[in-house]
């Protein structure tokens, strides 16, 4: 390959990450008409610039990756598709019966779900969130259990050896579980190591794993795997939700409720 090609080669696929950061997605045979380049040199670039983590590749181009590793602190992320949290939470909440023992993991989401708390009765919580037990003081029917470790400022959560050998004192009906990012192809993950490896000590301990989370959260890979999407039974999101996803999530077995 001569100077000129690696030019061409480094340029066009510059270009295309320059057209997925302005729409979000590319498509194959668009680029191979504008690039005037054949379409299987296009799916080449893209195959290489997803090794590189710079794009996800879809059906017929590319869609856009978020940075990864980006922690953003429990007030910003309120603000963020509150009104489907909201009726997230509460399908979610729905799912749990009387005399259930669940854990409910930090999250804007989950804070949500324990919004949606007061009618079960005989209910025992645990959970690593402050500001979700918090929520929970006032449920006169519920047993609220706090871990021990050390306290994530950004997401209010406690996170470390200590919480996840108390998590492992047992065995729970249902945990609701907020993810960072949901990849259909990759797993779920988060931004935060610990809080990573804290949540599949909760998967562990867990007869039934329900993921809440909005369809933003769909094509997001963020810093730390969590686990696969193998591990997932329930899946609560919004409407929004891609249909590509959507159809893997169920052929993987896992059920989705659309709010």
């Amino acid at each position: 390959m001569s100077n000129a090609d690696k030019l061409d080669t480094v340029g066009r696929r510059a270009l295309i990450l320059e057209k997925l950061e302005e729409n979000g997605q590319v498509n194959v045979i668009a680029l191979s008409q504008e690039l005037m380049v054949s379409e299987v040199t296009i799916r080449n670039d893209l195959i290489r610039l997803e090794q590189k983590n710079m794009l996800i590749r879809a059906r017929g181009g590319a869609i856009k990756i978020d940075r990864v590793g980006i922690d953003f602190a429990l007030s910003d992320k309120n603000k963020q598709h509150l009104e489907e949290k909201k009726k997230i939470g509460k399908a979610a909440a729905a799912l749990i019966e009387d005399g259930d023992t669940i854990i409910l993991d930090s999250g804007t989401t989950t804070m949500e779900v324990a919004r949606n708390l007061s009618n079960i009765e005989n209910l025992t919580v645990i959970t690593n969130a402050l500001n979700i037990a918090n929520q929970l003081a006032d449920h006169q029917k519920a047993n609220v259990i706090i871990p021990g470790g050390f306290l994530r400022k950004n997401s209010l959560s406690l996170v470390g050896g200590a919480a996840e050998e108390n998590f492992k004192n047992y065995f729970c009906d249902k945990l609701f579980l907020a993810v960072d990012g949901f990849n259909t192809t990759y797993g779920l993950s988060t931004p935060n190591v610990e809080e990573a490896h804290l949540n599949r000590v909760m998967i562990s301990i867990s007869k039934q794993v329900i993921v809440v989370g909005d369809s933003s959260k769909f094509h997001k890979r963020s810093f730390a795997f969590i686990a696969p999407v193998t591990d997932v039974d329930i899946v609560v999101t919004d409407a929004d939700i891609p249909a590509e996803d959507r159809k893997k999530l169920e052929s993987a077995g896992v059920k989705v409720i659309i709010v």
